[in-house]
């Protein structure tokens, strides 16, 4: 686009003044979980429990976990998950 086809009285929006900043604010947003470590005689619906005040909530942790637990009944102490918001 040249000068000769923007200005007043034309169609076409100026964005000459807009500055771009998605990028580095979409980096800088908090993250949708926090994390804990497993301790010993914890199970997921005892997290789910404390943490959402439901223990049927469990699967949104088992499923937020997937990579790292494979048998939602098989957790063990050390073992560091993350829990969503």
């Amino acid at each position: 686009m040249n000068a000769s086809t923007s200005g007043p009285g034309n169609d076409m929006p100026d964005f000459s003044n807009v500055e771009s900043g998605a990028s580095s604010t979409a980096q800088e947003s908090t993250p949708a979980f926090k994390t804990y470590e497993i301790k010993s005689g914890d199970s997921l619906s005892k997290i789910a429990k404390r943490e959402y005040g439901n223990a049927n909530e469990w699967r949104r942790i088992f499923e937020a976990n997937q990579d790292t637990i494979k048998n939602p009944d098989k957790i063990f102490p050390g073992q560091v998950i993350k829990i969503p918001l």
